[in-house]
């Protein structure tokens, strides 16, 4: 058979089986795509019921966060009153001193914590606690000698107190007494050797106490 009659009886033979090929893919075609949208509809829902999900937990704690700011502004009215006619007690002073430095108002806060510490007849060991929060105001004041003293007072009243520890090793880290931060980590640490703000901040200062001799 001469090869141009070959050539065409390929041709012949190739042409039916692309046909049939073609004819399936068309036939299938439909098939994917009726899966594709049956798929589509599950990731759909399933992205819908995320964003609803992160939308419902957002305006939770909005709505918790007010409330609690509402709290917060009705316990500092009352207290507030109640130190105004003199009928305040150190724990009412403290209580405010508390609620002030969470609304971040730290010079009304320091007054009265520090009129707390005064009119003070409670056990030695809760008055560390009104020491650490004079303390963390006046740090946020960013009067860091103050904040150091009464971050000693704390841990000295209560020496296994590990926050007063921490803090008194910050406020020292900004006064850049390395050493002295180094070692209230350390105290921290041998009171909660767990703690992970004592072992991060004393495995950094560590090093650099070393090098100072």
């Amino acid at each position: 058979m001469p090869i141009i009659e070959v050539a065409k009886s390929i041709i012949a033979l190739e042409r039916p089986a692309g046909e049939a090929l073609l004819a399936l893919h068309l036939r299938m075609v439909p098939a994917v795509d009726s899966i594709a949208d049956g798929l589509e509809a599950p990731v759909q829902l399933l992205y819908l019921l995320t964003l609803l999900g992160f939308l419902v937990v957002g305006a939770f704690l909005v709505v918790r966060q007010v409330l609690v700011r509402r709290e917060l502004e009705e316990a500092a009215k009352v207290l507030g009153e109640r130190i105004r006619t003199s009928e305040a007690t150190s724990e009412d002073c403290f209580e405010l001193g508390a609620i002030l430095l969470r609304k971040k108002l730290y010079t009304q806060a320091t007054k009265n914590l520090e009129r707390a510490i005064k009119l003070w007849d409670g056990a030695p060991e809760e008055l560390a606690q009104v020491h650490n929060a004079l303390g963390y105001a006046y740090l946020s004041m960013d009067r860091a000698e103050l904040a150091v003293t009464n971050f000693r007072r704390a841990v000295d009243l209560q020496p296994g107190y590990v926050t007063a520890w921490n803090n008194l090793g910050d406020a020292l880290e900004r006064r850049q007494e390395w050493a002295g931060a180094l070692d209230a980590y350390e105290r921290s640490l041998s009171f909660s050797p767990d703690n992970r703000v004592a072992r991060t901040r004393a495995d950094s200062l560590r090093p650099r106490v070393q090098r100072a001799g």
